[in-house]
């Protein structure tokens, strides 16, 4: 991704998360901090790994860690706003999967921020990256960019 100009509606994306702001996400400014999104992103996607069995926090003994992520904003969020993140899968790689996210305000159709992320799967042991699990391609398969 290199920097949208143009903010993208809900429908371009294939799965949703909801997540409520908090007091403590808005800065000085009034609007909910630059970092927090990147928060945002974090928890939808472990979220969807954690609720579709693909994700044990204690036991997996393969695990995708945060090699990249990217944010660009539109417009602003503030509490109590109520976010939702739209999620995409814009890559799937021998050992890595590449999402891309949308932040969504409130109802809007058009998204506040768009976001990359990229997870690569390593041995929880090692730290070295083998192959995605059979079973999470074939879950995040369903997820990939229409």
């Amino acid at each position: 991704m290199s920097g949208r100009s143009v903010p993208e509606a809900r429908s371009a994306y294939t799965h949703f998360c909801e997540i409520t702001t908090r007091w403590m996400d808005n800065d000085a400014y009034r609007h909910v901090n630059n970092v927090v999104y990147y928060s945002f992103f974090d928890t939808a996607v472990n979220k969807l790994l954690i609720e579709s069995g693909l994700l044990d926090l204690e036991n997996s003994p393969v695990v995708g860690l945060v090699v990249e992520n990217r944010c660009s904003y539109f417009s602003s969020l503030a509490f109590p706003d109520r976010v939702t993140v739209g999620m995409r899968v814009a890559h799937i790689g021998t050992s890595s999967i590449q999402y891309e996210l949308g932040v969504f305000r409130n109802d809007a159709d058009l998204e506040s921020a768009h976001g990359h992320f990229v997870h690569v799967y390593v041995d929880r042991d090692s730290n070295k990256p083998v192959p995605l699990p059979a079973e999470v391609r074939a879950a995040v398969s369903v997820l990939q960019a229409r």
